[in-house]
Order: C-alpha cells, then sequence, then structure tokens
C-alpha cells in the first residue's frame, strides 16, 4: 500500500518537472542564430555547411568566451555551445561560469532543443579546469563562493532536460573533466587527455567530481584516478568506461565534434518529450532504489500518454511513413 501511495505521489511531481521545461573538415549543419558575439576575433579555421563556408572565430575577448549557435535546417534542434578561451586554454573563469549559466538558463527554456553538444573552438584543448591565474589573486574568501557556484553550474548543466554530449578532443582536466562528466554521454579523440588532478594541488575535485566519477567508472578505479592524480587517454577512457567512444583524431582536430553531431542526428528524430521524459526516468532512478525507480519510470511513462506525439508515433507506423514530432 505504501509502495502505490509513493508511486501516486511521484505522478504529481514529473507533471510539474514537466511543466517546468516548457568546426569540420566534411561538410555538417549550418550554424545560424548566434547568441553570443561571433563576428570579433582572428580567423582559426572554417566550419564547412550545406549552404556554403561558416567563419569559425576565436578570440581572447572576454565577451567573446563562450559560443552558442542553433543549428538550422535538417538539423534544427541541435545546440552547439562552444567553449572559446584560447590564450587561457579554456580555464574556467568567472566571466565563463557567467556566460555559462545564461547559455543553460536559455536552453533550458526552449522546448524546441533537442540534444545539447559541449565542444570548444581551441585545437588540443577541452576545457584544462579552473584558471589559475584568476584564482591566484582572488582573496581567501571568494575562492568557496566561486567554487560553489562552479558548481552549481555544473549541476544546471546536468539537469537540463535535453540530452547533452560532451565532444572532448583535446585536454579536460579538473573542472574541464567535470562539466563532462556532469553531460550524459561523453565522445573523445583517441589522443584527448583526462583526469581528476586536483590533489596534485593539495585540494579535491570541488565541482562533482568525486561524486560522478564513482558513479560513471566505479569506486575503486576513481579512487586511483582521483588519488593519483591520474591522466587517461581517449582510448584508456573508453576502456574504463569514463567515455562511449573513442575515435581517431584527424587533421582538423574536430572528431570527437563530428562523431558527437552524428550521435546527435541520430536523436533529433525521436520523440522529443518522450527523450527527456526516459533521461529523467534514468537519472532519478539512478538514485534510489529499484521499487522507487520503477514507480518513477511508471510516473513518466504517464506523461508521455495523452502527447500528440504519441499518437503521430502510432499513426506514423500504421501509415509506414516517417513520423514527425512536433514535442507536443
Amino acid at each position: 500500500m505504501a509502495v502505490l501511495l509513493g508511486r501516486r505521489a511521484l505522478i504529481p511531481l514529473f507533471r510539474v518537472q514537466l511543466a517546468e521545461w516548457d568546426s569540420a573538415c566534411r561538410p555538417t549543419a549550418t550554424l545560424s542564430c548566434s547568441m553570443q558575439y561571433s563576428n570579433s576575433g582572428k580567423v582559426s579555421a572554417f566550419l564547412l555547411s550545406r549552404h556554403g563556408a561558416v567563419t569559425r572565430r576565436y578570440s581572447s575577448d572576454s565577451k567573446d568566451d563562450l559560443r552558442v549557435r542553433y543549428l538550422d535546417g535538417e538539423d534544427a534542434g541541435i545546440v552547439v555551445v562552444q567553449i572559446n578561451r584560447p590564450k587561457a586554454k579554456n580555464t574556467i573563469s568567472k566571466n565563463l561560469v557567467k556566460m555559462m549559466f545564461e547559455a543553460v538558463e536559455d536552453i533550458k527554456k526552449n522546448n524546441k532543443v533537442r540534444s545539447v553538444i559541449l565542444c570548444s573552438l581551441v585545437p588540443g584543448v577541452f576545457c584544462a579546469g579552473a584558471d589559475l591565474k584568476e584564482r591566484a589573486n582572488m582573496h581567501q574568501n571568494e575562492v568557496g563562493p566561486f567554487v560553489s557556484k562552479a558548481r552549481a553550474l555544473i549541476t544546471e548543466l546536468g539537469n537540463l532536460p535535453a540530452p547533452t554530449i560532451a565532444a572532448i578532443d583535446g585536454v579536460a582536466l579538473g573542472g574541464g573533466l567535470e562539466i563532462a562528466l556532469a553531460c550524459d554521454i561523453r565522445i573523445a579523440a583517441n589522443t584527448a587527455k583526462m583526469g581528476l588532478v586536483e590533489t596534485k594541488l593539495a585540494i579535491i575535485p570541488g565541482a562533482g567530481g568525486t561524486q560522478r566519477l564513482p558513479r560513471v567508472i566505479g569506486v575503486s578505479l576513481a579512487k586511483e584516478l582521483i588519488f593519483a592524480a591520474r591522466v587517461v587517454d581517449g582510448t584508456d577512457a573508453c576502456r574504463l568506461g569514463l567515455i562511449s567512444h573513442s575515435v581517431e583524431q584527424n587533421k582538423c582536430g574536430d572528431a570527437a565534434y563530428l562523431r558527437a553531431l552524428e550521435l546527435a542526428r541520430e536523436i533529433n528524430p525521436q520523440g522529443p518529450i518522450a527523450i527527456r521524459m526516459a533521461k529523467l526516468a534514468i537519472n532519478q532512478g539512478m538514485e534510489v532504489d529499484l521499487s522507487t525507480g520503477l514507480a518513477i519510470e511508471e510516473a513518466c511513462y504517464a506523461q508521455v500518454i495523452p502527447t500528440k506525439d504519441r499518437l503521430e508515433g502510432l499513426a506514423a507506423f500504421k501509415e509506414k511513413r516517417i513520423p514527425r514530432y512536433k514535442g507536443e
């Protein structure tokens, strides 16, 4: 009886959560609707699109630390978030945290987003961790609040309703790996370097690393990597289960991004509400016992039954055509 009551109590909870969610060498999608100052800085490479070449730029201007681009055409619904601090190896600064918070909030409010790719515009680097130069100039009393804000950002990233994919084409250390760990799926080039190396600085991972890494690769292996401040490449990271796919790096240095884009294109045609409910059921269910997890799944399933997308899926199956889901 208690389990039944618990399941009934969960259903309105998930209804509330659902209501709150109302660089390539080969041709890729057009990058459009730039949200963050994309017309300044030096040209570093070109992204080719179906509709022509799109200039890919980076600069050291703080207002250009992050680029958020919404793809269009057949790739509408895919958002590419690009970290862009070339002189600082994409390290996490106050400004980057602020800009990422804004980007995450915008994405969270947009129910047309179907997947998010987090990557880098800087060759050879995903994110090298905290900006230690900035940190050295902080008063001791400032460090705790800054780390708390960075931790909150990474938590918000992990709570995005749409699937998130980290494309790691270079170094991902400390906070950089913690950002990737908050994503649903991680893809890395075989030459990428990853590790939680904070113990080298006599501190510990402070933005979720001690909690997310054991959940991904297991407690014993996580302890070994953290205690030894060990750095692994993409091949070893895949063997450990830290990433889902290790891909051979290409001459442009964006092999992981291209594989992430392929995966996002696989996700794109599926029912968007179903994807969000599946993510919620998995994330919440992993934190509880099996019986409660099954109740969470039941509550999430209840949210997809009355949707127009479910009826569209049945109609498309009957008519032997591709469904046209609208997220309704």
